[in-house]
């Protein structure tokens, strides 16, 4: 690929360089793998995008209610990229990154750009190379960025290492307030809307959110956080009904956090998180090659046989990997 006509192409928002370059990050091969470095190092990170993180278990309406939000943010003249991880199965590895489907009307917007993306079996519901897709759309020019996450459970916490804002989204009747009680990916959540606040289910959605807003004053106050923040709010994708006050409050909440040095310090933290990630998965890498490889298969077939206990096999792998 031919960096030299990419980076202008992309940063000018031209949206099939931009779906390339995504491609090229996300590929494993070592040769696209370096020039993957090279392309973000060019790119630079002068331009920043809010960054929206959106989860909630399969069925509550992730994909109607993007697309009803991101088609009230582009009629604002806002562009918007929604990054969609699907997840992979665990005996094929293949995913069916339906989302374009889904969201028919955004993604024949002009102002949109929709990239789904398999999980590929990774913990927290992000793909391994979201955080560097955010990286490209940001060169782009995209000022709001949606990553909408696998909706898995509690591991999706780790999406909060993605996002500025992240937003929880939940069905109605989904449990009592004891439910909202239980920590990991309530404490994470800046904003809670329980969707499909209409028809028959409009009543329940009302108790719903009542239940959380009153779970919610019980969480430990957090620094970045405002008076009344986190907060629980309905809304309802299919009418479009409380989009733009669940918007006006996301937007209160990002500047407020900009003005009181939240933003610039949250953004270190995630890097300095990644970097970590990044070392962590480069060590067991080491543990995938020769002639590690076959020591570690070696004292598999040990522990296999009860010849040796776990602890103790992984010990001495890790005293091999220490000599040298």
């Amino acid at each position: 690929m031919d960096l030299a006509q990419l980076v202008p192409s992309l940063q000018a928002g031209d949206r099939r360089s931009l779906a390339r370059a995504i491609t090229l990050v996300e590929s494993a091969r070592a040769d696209h793998r370096a020039q993957a470095l090279d392309l973000l190092q060019a790119l630079g990170s002068d331009k920043q995008a809010l960054r929206i993180g959106l989860s909630g278990t399969p069925g509550v309406g992730k994909s109607t209610f993007i697309e009803s939000f991101g088609l009230m943010l582009t009629a604002q003249g806002l562009r918007v990229a929604v990054l969609a991880v699907d997840p992979s199965s665990a005996r094929s590895g293949g995913s069916i990154l339906g989302d374009k489907t889904r969201m028919e009307h955004l993604a024949r917007d002009p102002l949109a750009f929709i990239r789904p993306s398999p999980s590929q079996a990774q913990l927290g519901g992000v793909a391994r190379r979201t955080r560097e897709a955010v990286a490209l759309c940001e060169a782009a020019g995209f000022d709001i960025i949606l990553i909408e996450t696998v909706g898995v459970g509690q591991s999706e916490t780790v999406v909060a290492e993605l996002c500025d804002l992240f937003v929880l989204l939940l069905a109605p009747a989904g449990g009592d307030e004891l439910q909202g009680v239980k920590r990991g990916i309530m404490e994470m959540a800046d904003l809670i809307l329980v969707n499909k606040a209409d028809g028959d289910l409009k009543s329940a959605a009302m108790r719903t959110c009542a239940d959380y807003a009153g779970a919610l004053r019980l969480l430990r106050k957090r620094p970045q956080d405002p008076a009344g923040y986190p907060k629980a709010m309905t809304v309802s994708a299919l009418e479009q009904a409380g989009l733009a006050t669940a918007w006006a409050e996301m937007q209160v909440l990002a500047d407020w956090r900009r003005a009181q040095g939240h933003w610039a310090t949250r953004r270190g933290q995630q890097a300095q998180h990644w970097f970590k990630e990044e070392l962590r998965r480069g060590l067991l890498a080491v543990l995938e090659q020769e002639p590690t490889k076959g020591i570690v298969a070696a004292q598999g077939r040990a522990v296999a046989e009860g010849r040796c206990t776990p602890e103790a096999a992984a010990s001495q792998i890790l005293a091999l990997l220490h000599r040298n």
